[in-house]
């Protein structure tokens, strides 16, 4: 629906929920932009509050919607950034620690 950001599973349906938020600012000539992708997140918290401003949607995480216990989050981490590369035609570079 309009105004809902981010990426929602069953859109359209009594059943749409969110796993993953996405924001994009700019500010003073400078761009900002990011993702939290739910990954094995306690869901629990979201009872506690009104996600990103959006009433009566669900949240989920992907442990959840693959049925699964726990995620490996490197694994996801490492095909996140492979895509990424891949989608970008970009080369990722280590940072190293000063």
């Amino acid at each position: 629906s309009k105004g809902e950001t981010g990426v929602w599973l069953d859109v359209g349906t009594p059943f749409a929920r969110k796993i993953c938020a996405m924001g994009v600012r700019a500010s003073r000539w400078v761009t900002m932009h990011g993702f939290a992708l739910n990954i094995n997140a306690d869901l629990g918290y979201f009872d506690l509050m009104i996600p990103c401003g959006i009433k009566g949607k669900a949240v989920t995480s992907l442990n959840v919607e693959l049925g699964r216990d726990t995620i490996d989050e490197a694994e996801v981490k490492e095909k996140l950034l492979n895509h990424f590369t891949m989608l970008f035609e970009a080369e990722l570079k280590q940072k190293t620690e000063a």
